[in-house]
């Protein structure tokens, strides 16, 4: 298919028909989520489930590629689901206006073969972390802290989110003090888009690792985890 003619010989064409068969669930529309969804609906992935309860606000402008002047106000799946319908319409997108909660876990989860943590929150972070290991399924968390961005993929078999917030109490992050710059959530997000496709197609990722990205001191440190 010409549409994805760019994408051979870096994925096969094999693994570009695996991929249309795949479901994945994007936790979060904002400046993770947007772009995760972004590269997953151009590199083919064939189902899209994508979840928040949000609302486009002018803080946004800054990084969030699915937001613009013209939407403030709109929720974002449904920006989302517009944008995918618009760059590959043969991706099928299920937009859920909500919240992750506790309730409706089990049922966001259902039938997809990974999530990926684009939420804003540590408390709705570990309730997917739980979630997906009763699913089975692995997720690809990612998080952005001005400069900084962290990713690192979660096996069924693994709390990796208790070691990064200890505190469960705690609503938010680093972010919280040092802003989100739009390079740092794109990076990021792109990122977590590759290691999704990884998964998806088998091949060898991030294991037990977490990986941390300095964008203002130019480093990369990959962080094993014992």
């Amino acid at each position: 298919m010409e549409r994805y003619l760019r994408n051979y010989d870096a994925i096969s064409e094999e693994e570009q028909a695996a991929l249309a068969a795949k479901r994945v669930l994007v936790l979060g529309c904002g400046g993770l989520g947007g772009m995760v969804i972004e590269c997953l609906a151009r590199i083919g992935v064939g189902h899209l489930r994508v979840v928040d309860g949000d609302v486009f606000e002018e803080s946004n402008l800054n990084r969030q590629i699915l937001s613009s002047t013209m939407n403030l106000g709109r929720a974002k799946t449904l920006a989302a689901k517009q944008r995918v319908m618009a760059v590959n319409p043969l991706v099928e997108v299920d937009a859920v206006q909500a919240d992750l909660t506790a309730d409706n876990a089990a049922e966001l989860l259902a039938d997809c073969d990974l999530a990926v943590d684009c939420l804003d929150n540590i408390p709705a972070r570990l309730i997917l972390q739980q979630a997906a290991k009763t699913a089975g399924i692995p997720v690809v968390h990612g998080a952005v802290a001005g400069w900084l961005g962290r990713i690192c993929v979660i096996q069924p078999s693994e709390d990796l989110l208790n070691l990064l917030y200890p505190d469960p109490q705690e609503s938010q992050g680093e972010e919280r003090q040092t802003g989100t710059l739009s390079f740092t959530a794109a990076l990021t997000a792109s990122w977590q888009a590759a290691e999704t496709v990884k998964l998806l197609l088998g091949k060898t990722g991030l294991q037990g690792e977490i990986l941390e990205v300095d964008l203002m001191q130019a480093i990369v440190r990959k962080l094993k985890i014992s």
